[in-house]
Parts: structure tokens; sequence; C-alpha cells
């Protein structure tokens, strides 16, 4: 019997990820089963069960490659480490980086992430297994424990007064930019909130980044 490669089984295990993908984008995440997988991919359900523990871990797989794919971790630290910009510049461009990755993935990759955050709401113990396997880093981690704090502290070394503590500065920050992501994909994705009302994530961004300036105390 021939030898099954690494290489032949990650190509495998690449069609069973692309499969649940592909599935994520026509309807919730939640609502998918290994089932739809089986049928998805053509292959048997031993087939799947040889590469895949379950569907959960193959959900980990994927977020895993999602993350690779439109991560902005090295742009975001290109910014924070440039000591040239004021706080208002660091905040517009970090806005601007995060309108980026809105525009270009809102029907695809925001539009699953933002499934899955509805699943971790209604199945929290079955989003946190997920969690635990996803092996990659993702911007909101990076823009919480990282980024933000670094904007509020260089906003205090310029002399800034900000209307809150930094405790309460994140909480609004982590807040609003949820409500912009749901803002966008219930409307774009889902098809809710007044039609008349064009999905403009970069506008939203842009007022975004002058309520953070604003209420760290500098000028817009």
């Amino acid at each position: 019997m021939p030898k099954v490669t690494t290489e032949y089984m990650e190509n495998k295990r690449r069609q069973i990820v692309d499969a649940a993908y592909r599935l994520c984008l026509r309807k919730p995440a939640e609502v998918v089963t290994i089932s739809d997988v089986i049928a998805e991919t053509g292959m048997s359900q031993g087939a799947i069960y040889r590469y895949y523990d379950g569907l959960d871990e193959i959900f980990a797989d994927m977020l895993s490659e999602m993350r690779k794919e439109y991560s902005i971790i090295d742009r975001l630290d290109s910014i924070i480490a440039d000591k040239k910009l004021s706080f208002e510049e660091i905040t517009y461009k970090i806005c601007d980086c995060l309108a980026d990755v809105m525009e270009e993935h809102l029907m695809d990759i925001q539009k699953i992430n933002f499934d899955f955050g509805v699943l971790a709401i209604n199945e929290p113990e079955r989003a946190g297994k997920i969690m635990s396997g996803i092996k990659t880093p993702g911007n909101m981690d990076y823009l919480g424990f990282k980024v933000f704090p670094k904007m509020i502290e260089t906003a205090e070394k310029e002399g800034f007064k900000p209307q809150g503590t930094a405790k309460e500065l994140m909480a609004y920050i982590s807040a609003v930019y949820t409500g912009i992501e749901k803002y966008c994909i219930m409307g774009a994705c889902y098809g809710t909130g007044n039609p008349k009302m064009k999905i403009e994530p970069r506008k939203l961004f842009r007022t975004y980044a002058k309520t953070i300036i604003l209420l760290v105390g500098g000028k817009t």
C-alpha cells in the first residue's frame, strides 16, 4: 500500500476546510452540520473523520486560515512604532486600516466572524472549544491587548486629558467597533436595517476615529 504523504494529508484537510468556508458564506455558521461538509466535499463520513475529529475542529482550522488571510497586525505594528505620528494621526491611520479590512472582507470573512460571535452568545462552551483550537493571532485580540492601550499611552504622554479612565475608554472603543461591525454586516449580508441607508464602513470608521480622539482630549 503506498505511503500517504504529509502533503497529501494537508491537501485533504484544506479541501475540507475550504468546503466549510463555502458553507459558512452561504448560511450562518451555527446551522452548518458535519453532514453539510460531507456533502460539500463529496467525501465519505469516514474520510472526513480520518482528518478531523469533528465539525468544531474543522471550524478551528478554518478560522486560523481566515486570520492569516486578513491579518493587519504588521500594518498596526508599523503605525504604532512610528514615533513621528501624533495621537490623532495614529488613531486615524488605525481606523483607516480597520475600514480597509471591513470593506474588503465585509461579505466573506467579516460575515463569518460575526456569525461565530452569534454562536458564542448561543453556545458559549462550544465557541470556547473552537477558539481554543485556533493557532493564529487575531486582529481584534491584538488591537485590544496592544494597539488600543498604546494609543492611550501615547495620548497621556502628549498631555491629553481623557474623559474617563483607561478602562472606561477601552470598553467604549471595543463596544463601538462591535456596533459598526454588526451594523455593516447585518445590512450588507442579511438585508436588515434601513434600506435607504448606504453601508459605508469608511465613513463610519472616520467618525469612530473622531469620537476616540475627542474622548481622549485631542482635536479632530
